[in-house]
């Protein structure tokens, strides 16, 4: 039996690495995720934001785009490759969100600056919500299918053997879709398993992180994508059985 002072590892705050050199939204925003039972740490720029990666664990990534130092889509670029952590960014309005859910970057998540501490702290609840639920799926641990392996506690998919390496939430949509092959997921709830939230019409999230899923999948024998998109209303995925 466990005492009651010891908590199970998966109760230890979640700890968060923010990554802006704005002083003064760095103190209101540790203030506010301090209040949630969340552990920031603070770093100012890119290089020592990658370091602190490199040091320590983070549940979550919260990543500016505009750093004095190197750019935040480099950082990106360099923390996917590192570490697969989840990553929420941080934008000016108007950046070209293409890029920032980006092709080759995934973030998983974006909030435009000015942002509300409110609004910032319930997208990183429900980042880590994700991640976390997707962990404690243990029951249905690994799933076969002719191609696709999925292991939801490793969060690791193989494709014809090769292990993909999808973004956090590439791989929450890639779960979803298993779970129903064969039949059409709406758009409403893959939003809802991958960020956290229902869209809002013009919110390109899903359709991005959709794109990169198919890019990084390729093509069945027939030359289809894997992906296939229900005009309008969701997207199943095709499996041999």
């Amino acid at each position: 039996m466990h005492s009651h002072h010891q908590n199970p590892p998966m109760q230890a705050p979640p700890k968060l690495l923010l990554i802006d050199d704005d002083e003064t939204l760095c103190q209101l925003l540790v203030e506010y995720l301090s209040a949630e039972n969340l552990t920031p740490e603070v770093r100012h720029t890119g290089q020592d934001g990658l370091k602190a990666l490199q040091d320590e664990h983070f549940d979550l990534v919260i990543l500016d785009i505009m750093l004095p130092d190197i750019s935040g889509l480099d950082v990106l670029r360099q923390i996917h490759h590192a570490s697969g952590v989840a990553v929420l960014m941080l934008t000016a309005r108007g950046d070209d969100l293409d890029r920032i859910l980006g092709l080759e970057l995934g973030a998983d998540d974006y909030l435009a600056k000015p942002c509300n501490p409110r609004e910032l702290t319930a997208r990183v609840h429900a980042i880590l919500r994700r991640t976390h639920a997707a962990a404690s799926h243990q029951a249905q641990d690994s799933a076969d299918g002719d191609q696709l392996k999925l292991s939801v506690i490793q969060r690791r998919a193989d494709w014809h053997g090769n292990q993909l390496e999808l973004t956090s939430s590439e791989f929450n949509i890639l779960a979803a879709l298993y779970e129903h092959a064969g039949e059409m997921v709406a758009k409403s709830e893959l939003s809802r398993r991958a960020l956290g939230r229902t869209p809002e019409r013009y919110d390109r999230s899903l359709d991005m992180h959709i794109s990169n899923l198919r890019r990084k999948l390729g093509t069945l024998e027939d030359g289809r994508s894997p992906i296939q998109t229900i005009h309008g209303a969701g997207y199943l995925l095709l499996l041999r059985r």
